[in-house]
């Protein structure tokens, strides 16, 4: 359906694509996957057209619908969120902009004299409009808003009030509702709960057309693509499964490059040696003439790209006492809306609570009233003995001074640190060389979140409340923070919608529930087993 030949393509000074081909078939969902940088929302833009290729050309069949969604979603405002999905309908929602009209004309009597003219057309795209499904699209755009987390009253409010994650889901849902041939999805996963990933998951899983998605959420790549598609130093490389299958088969890759390499560099240095030892004697001279060119001609094997691994030591907390948290006979409501009521909660050390619940249940409340940022409207919260909070919040990276760089904010966080231990942390968050210098106000969200991390974590709390710590990581730095954090001694208390890091790191599970909070021993995988369901409200 779409096909990219030898293309090649400069960004300013930087080569992002060296000749590089790759090809989108109908029924093929395909997973994009690079480091950041590499160049995935560039091949994004040169489908769409947004962009051309140096050199080389993009093909596409004709007469294909192609849907792109990506986290630009642009201005909205004086349409509810259902018209604002409607709109994206594609062919259908022209013919209803056009009916529409006709029922203006119908009712003008100053157009009176072409009432015929306009009746017969009427019928005419009445029918196109019945043709397409246009009556049913309201309750379908429902039903795709519904599945992304929308209630009746945020379907139907002006969408110039919801806040800009909740924006990205509508311009997403526009694409959903559109269906194209083609689907671009660049990070849908981003801003979305575990519900509404799981009901994307599904509407994927039933969607024929062909898709080319990027994502930092792994769990969600295996269960969606067939196929993946590297971005590594220009080239485009294709590999048949889903994303564990290609990290498999590329560790595999490098392993057979690095002794290709290793073999082909131990002939070459017998070779070397034997030159070296015969050049100036008149009796081997044919010899040594034939292995130069013997090792003129050879074909070099380049060694495999070292990829750059983050790595984090936790340097070990302070004992906190058994009893970390108490919360007791706690009410908590916002006007109307009762949250929790006469709440008894006890958090022990070493135990790493994973909170699930639907949206709006009170996950990140759950979180504010233990660490102090918001306050009860009765009951006591009892913070232990010895324990040191630290505390991720959703808007931390906010609090970051854009005026100041990396390495400022760093030394402004711990003036006492050395220079080198300081450069050594920022380099393990992912931060090395001249990026120190970056000042915070042109950092990337994901950026800006590996920075508080790493002033959160230097000196480690002894008591970890972290609320959505993954949004904006990439998968690599997922996989950095996840061993970090397997490591560490003390006690964790951590909202995310990322399955793979539930998985990994929680040994205890707190379903908030409007009668409550459920407690489950044993971490997010005994939940899924022990309820039959990968979110509250959702079954398997």
């Amino acid at each position: 359906m779409i096909r990219l030949d030898n293309i090649s393509k400069h960004n300013g000074q930087r080569l992002v694509f060296i000749e590089a081909s790759a090809a989108l078939q109908k029924g093929e969902k395909i997973g994009l996957v690079g480091p950041n940088g590499a160049g995935k929302t560039t091949l994004f833009r040169m489908i769409t057209g947004q962009d051309e290729p140096d050199e080389g050309q993009i093909l596409t069949d004709r007469g294909i619908t192609i849907g792109f969604f990506s986290q630009d979603v642009g201005e909205m405002a004086g349409r509810s969120a259902v018209a604002e999905v409607m709109e994206g309908a594609g062919a259908v929602s022209e013919v209803a902009s056009e009916l529409a009209t006709l029922e203006t004309a119908l009712a003008d009597p100053e157009q009176a004299d072409q009432l015929e003219t306009i009746l017969e057309r009427f019928g005419e795209v009445q029918a196109r409009f019945e043709e397409l499904g246009g009556y049913a699209l309201d309750s379908k755009a429902r039903e795709v808003l519904h599945g992304l987390g929308f209630s009746q009253e945020m379907m139907d409010g002006d969408v110039s009030r919801l806040s800009g994650g909740w924006k990205m889901r509508v311009a997403l849902g526009r694409i959903l509702l559109m269906r194209p041939d083609v689907m671009l999805l660049d990070e849908p996963s981003n801003h979305l709960d575990l519900e509404s990933l799981i009901w994307l998951e599904q509407f994927l899983a039933g969607y024929d057309g062909a898709l080319l998605m990027t994502s930092h959420d792994r769990a969600f790549m295996n269960r969606v693509i067939n196929k993946v598609i590297e971005i590594d130093g220009g080239n485009l490389t294709s590999f048949s499964g889903d994303y564990e299958f290609y990290e498999q088969q590329r560790a595999q890759n490098e392993k057979q490059q690095q002794a290709q390499f290793e073999r082909q560099q131990a002939a070459l240095a017998k070779e070397i040696s034997f030159i070296e030892r015969f050049k100036a004697r008149a009796s081997h001279a044919a010899q040594v003439q034939s292995r130069v060119k013997k090792l003129e001609k050879i074909d070099r094997v380049e060694p495999p790209k070292r990829r750059q691994a983050l790595s984090f030591e936790f340097p070990p907390p302070p004992r906190s006492g058994e009893d970390v948290v108490k919360l007791r006979g706690v009410d908590k409501s916002y006007g109307s809306r009762v949250i929790y009521h006469n709440l008894d909660l006890l958090i022990r050390r070493r135990e790493r609570c994973c909170v699930l619940g639907v949206n709006g249940a009170g996950k990140s409340t759950l979180l504010k009233l233990v660490t102090g940022a918001t306050q009860p409207d009765a009951g006591t919260v009892t913070l232990g003995g010895s324990v040191k909070l630290g505390y991720f919040a959703q808007h931390a990276m906010d609090l970051l001074d854009g005026s100041r760089t990396v390495f400022e904010t760093l030394d402004d966080a711990f003036p006492l640190a050395s220079q080198g231990s300081l450069r050594a942390l920022a380099g393990s968050f992912g931060f090395s060389g001249d990026e120190v210098e970056k000042s915070c106000r042109v950092l990337s969200g994901g950026e800006k979140a590996r920075l508080v991390m790493a002033m959160m974590l230097y000196d480690p709390p002894n008591f970890l409340v972290l609320d959505e710590p993954t949004n904006h990581l990439d998968i690599a730095t997922k996989e950095m923070l996840i061993t970090s954090l397997a490591q560490y001694e003390g006690t964790m208390l951590f909202v995310s919608h990322d399955r793979h890091f539930l998985a990994a790191l929680s040994n205890r599970v707190l379903e908030v529930t409007p009668g409550g909070i459920h407690q489950y021993d044993g971490g997010y995988t005994e939940y899924v087993a022990r309820t039959g369901q990968e979110a509250p409200g959702l079954h398997a």
